[in-house]
């Protein structure tokens, strides 16, 4: 019964939360980092790809809503140069750890370390948006990132058993949007105080 609502989940992200990410981006108002869009769409995809080899059922589809939708942001992001974000060495660093992190779990072929390397592959993609966020909180959409709080708790509903697999990548994404609502949060108030 509860794993419906891990359906009601990704629904609720689409609408409330990346439809207007995404609207924002075609205004100009939100300019997504490429490298963290870019990789938060590949590590999620291999996690869930790792996940479903290791027998996780339906408490998977909101890890793969958090890699095919970002990667629709990473391409809609090229749609309007005023939402362009000027990135930097850091950015391009952060992209190759998380890209090693990546072609380390190629070589393992465990999904367990290869869930293991899908977090650290996306932590450090996530990386540049925390900063920017906490930088420059005005060139994000924080209710993206509410809604993903969301959206990656309902995994929790539809885990039948409970081990790293399973609650290792939800896990990790709730507590990422966490910290970037907080930083968001943190540099708006700041901002608004000067």
């Amino acid at each position: 019964m509860f794993e419906y609502l891990v359906f009601v989940g990704v629904v609720i992200g689409f609408t409330f939360g990346y439809l207007p990410y995404i609207k924002d981006i075609l205004r100009g108002k939100t300019k997504p980092n490429m490298v963290t869009w870019l990789m938060w769409s590949i590590a999620p995809l291999i996690g869930s790809i790792a996940a479903v080899v290791d027998g996780v059922g339906w408490a998977v589809l909101p890890t793969l809503f958090n890699g095919f939708l970002p990667l629709i942001v990473f391409v809609i992001s090229f749609v309007n140069k005023n939402s362009y974000w000027k990135l930097e060495k850091f950015d391009y660093l952060c992209g190759f750890f998380s890209a090693m992190a990546l072609i380390f779990w190629a070589i393992t072929k465990e999904p367990v370390i290869a869930i293991i390397f899908a977090i650290i592959s996306d932590a450090f993609a996530a990386m540049p948006t925390l900063i920017k966020s906490w930088k420059y909180p005005e060139t994000e959409t924080m209710i993206l990132y509410m809604v993903s709080i969301f959206v990656n708790a309902t995994s929790f509903a539809a885990i039948k058993v409970w081990n790293f697999s399973s609650i290792g990548f939800p896990m990790y994404l709730t507590i990422i949007n966490i910290l970037l609502v907080s930083a968001i949060f943190r540099g708006r108030f700041i901002k608004n105080k000067e």
